[in-house]
């Protein structure tokens, strides 16, 4: 017991630092709790200083990935606004419908949709809020609002990426893990029915969402019904197929008014865009997911150019580690301070200089961009990111240091007692624990690689399903985006929120545990 709730204090404390009045900015509580985790690594669980000092410092590497995504992103959000990009999309989405609630599920859940089935890596919030606040809603309403809205599809993201390489290491049959996979769909479908409403409430009132929930039922619908489908026979495709049918239809339906209350007359003819005025503001974001699509899919043969890990050349850093250069550009720093820690960039395929910044130097082109604004754009991107770099360091090395350790490492420690607790009954908590995986690594992939192991032991020691509880896990580590911490601050500084991950994380858990009771539900009849 004493163990446990030393697992757990720091991340209580976290947690009690960000959310109370007037709370403690990421950059300053997040460093605090990991040199707390850090101390009581070493003086409560007898860590190695070594294995301590070499999981700080692939922590502080590990940040490169986040940040390098976040600042690319950026990147292209100012090219879209200095370049005069943002206010012709939004005259073009206004022409669609100037409903809110219309705009919001085109842009918010169709189009993120599509893009967390593309990328992951928390691009489709990285692209998607930028234009609903284009629009003209409110930043922070917007930033809760993406996080809630990117959690259904996360479970295929990436071209299944949290599925087929989060669960490999399981040793599962390919008919095991579709069948986990189809579980995580019918239950991310069930819990859709709640989630867009849940997320519009945002930014929106419950009487609109009422007056439009005809719309909101269809677009949530034309996503999910063809993720659903898919997830039958394929675990990669669900969320990139089932988003691109959505978006479509969703703006096919939101042209004709179906289910939309009026707002407003629509643009006149002269302040309506031209098509070719549409297509060169959507440039930027219509060559994000063309290269996106291209370097995720497999079958084009260019995703196993991006991630050849062949190495092409190594040297010793001495007592650092060793580090080697694949011949995708993979940088690697393996056996960190003699041990078995090791942190890797992969280059080409981390979304940041491909897409984001070939995307933006095309785009100066594109745009015929002076000279003063491409500085100005690299200016700012540079100066929204100091501070969120801080802290995602901060939450790396928490992170790296609660899962030292193994089999007894705090966060081991914690989800094992949960499963002790609850026996047989463990079903109905099940997509918790992947949602605390997804907390605190950032990811459902690491979610399910971290704790697809424990909830498949668990499943065969009290005698459960284990596709159903490995589903479950996958749900978990999906819906766990919503309150993320590194999630949290990448769209923060994206928008240009500051010292608000608190107030976030306290109004974005509450959709999350009513997702997490919608799984518990669903849990007994899958």
């Amino acid at each position: 017991m004493t163990t446990l709730i030393i697992s757990v204090a720091p991340i209580i404390f976290l947690i009690w630092m960000m959310t109370k009045k007037n709370g403690v900015p990421s950059h300053i509580a997040l460093p605090i709790t990991a040199l707390i985790v850090g101390s009581l690594q070493f003086f409560y669980f007898n860590t190695d200083f070594t294995l301590i000092s070499a999981n700080i410092i692939a922590g502080t590497l590990s940040a490169i990935t986040p940040i390098s995504i976040v600042a690319g992103a950026i990147l292209i959000n100012r090219l879209t606004y200095l370049s005069g990009a943002e206010s012709t999309i939004r005259k073009w989405l206004e022409g669609i419908s100037r409903n809110k609630v219309a705009q919001l599920m085109i842009i918010g859940w169709a189009f993120a949709f599509m893009i967390e089935g593309a990328s992951g890596f928390g691009t489709p919030a990285a692209i998607a809020a930028p234009i609903l606040v284009g629009l003209g809603f409110p930043a922070l309403k917007v930033a809760m609002l993406a996080l809630v809205m990117n959690s259904v599809p996360v479970s295929f993201g990436a071209v299944g990426t949290p599925t087929w390489f989060g669960f490999s290491n399981l040793g599962l049959e390919h008919a095991m893990l579709l069948e986990a996979g189809q579980v995580s769909a019918m239950i991310h479908m069930v819990a859709a029915f709640i989630v867009p409403p849940m997320a519009l409430r945002f930014v929106v009132s419950w009487k609109e969402i009422q007056q439009n929930y005809v719309f909101v039922l269809i677009s949530t619908l034309s996503c999910t019904v063809p993720y659903f489908l898919i997830a039958q026979w394929n675990y990669e495709f669900p969320a990139l197929v089932g988003g691109a049918i959505g978006l479509i239809t969703s703006v096919m339906v939101a042209r004709t008014g179906l289910g939309l209350v009026k707002e407003g007359e629509q643009e006149n003819q002269s302040s309506a865009v031209s098509s070719a005025e549409v297509f060169k503001a959507m440039t930027p974001t219509l060559l994000l997911i063309v290269i996106l699509i291209v370097t995720r899919i497999k079958q084009f043969g260019i995703k196993s150019m991006l991630t050849d890990s062949t190495e092409m050349l190594s040297f010793s850093f001495g007592a650092l580690g060793d580090f080697s250069v694949s011949k995708a550009l993979i940088f690697k720093l393996s056996n960190i301070l003699g041990t078995d820690v090791s942190w890797a960039y992969k280059t080409l395929y981390v979304p940041a200089l491909i897409p984001f910044l070939l995307v933006a130097i095309i785009s100066i082109f594109v745009f015929r961009l002076e000279r003063s604004t491409v500085t100005q754009m690299f200016a700012e991107t540079g100066n929204r990111i100091k501070m969120p770099f801080i802290a995602l360091v901060g939450a790396l090395i928490m992170v790296k240091l609660m899962m030292t350790g193994d089999q007894n490492s705090p966060i081991m420690v914690t989800g094992k007692a949960f499963a002790d607790l609850m026996g047989t009954s463990w079903q109905y908590v099940a997509s918790y624990l992947g949602a605390l995986g997804a907390f605190f690594s950032g990811s459902a992939t690491v979610s399910n690689l971290t704790f697809g192991a424990i909830q498949q032991t668990i499943a065969l020691n009290v005698g459960l399903q284990q596709t159903t509880i490995l589903g479950l896990q996958s749900v978990g580590g999906a819906m766990g985006n919503m309150v993320c911490i590194n999630n949290i601050i990448a769209v923060s500084t994206i928008l240009g929120i500051a010292n608000q991950e608190g107030y976030i994380i306290k109004r974005t858990v509450i959709p999350m545990i009513a997702f997490g009771a919608v799984a518990a539900g669903m849990s007994v009849v899958v």
